[in-house]
């Protein structure tokens, strides 16, 4: 064998060996995360931490600690930041996505293994606002907005279970 054979067979086997070390804790720590973002489904009370925002018109940007979104059984509670063109200024807020609404439609599908997508409506004193939640069995979470008055955004962030 030359060199270079022995050194990837030895490249080969340290992975393996690293990959046996980590996988059962790995593994169990994601089967407990996925049971309870199963759990917090299933309850209808879920909430988003959200790291960072894609608006349609700007760049991505990262977003300061506190900003969620909740499902809380019947209830929405959207404290979001809001970086877009708005199209009817007289009765909108300049405070972003922050209210709490009743949700008005609701529906949850399993489009693929690992992906809950929720499609939910809620209507303010401002707008008529559409919600796609794209959440995985591993905690992660992908929200997209749209309402009537305002450009659509979109936020990545993760489950806090």
């Amino acid at each position: 064998m030359s060199v270079t054979q022995l050194k990837m067979m030895a490249l080969v086997a340290i992975v393996l060996l690293m990959a046996g070390c980590a996988s059962p804790k790995s593994a169990e720590r994601d089967a407990e995360t996925g049971k309870a973002v199963a759990e917090a489904l299933a309850g209808r009370h879920l909430r988003i931490s959200v790291r960072s925002m894609n608006p349609f018109r700007y760049a991505s940007r990262t977003v300061a600690y506190g900003y969620y979104l909740e499902i809380k059984g019947d209830t929405l509670e959207s404290r979001l930041p809001y970086m877009g063109q708005v199209h009817q200024t007289a009765a909108i807020s300049p405070e972003g996505l922050n209210f709490e609404a009743p949700i008005i439609g609701y529906s949850e599908t399993r489009p693929k293994k690992g992906l809950t997508r929720i499609e939910l409506s809620v209507r303010t004193r401002e707008d008529l606002y559409h919600y796609i939640l794209e959440i995985y069995d591993s905690g992660s979470a992908f929200i997209r907005v749209r309402g009537q008055n305002r450009d659509s955004i979109s936020f990545d962030g993760s489950c806090d279970v």
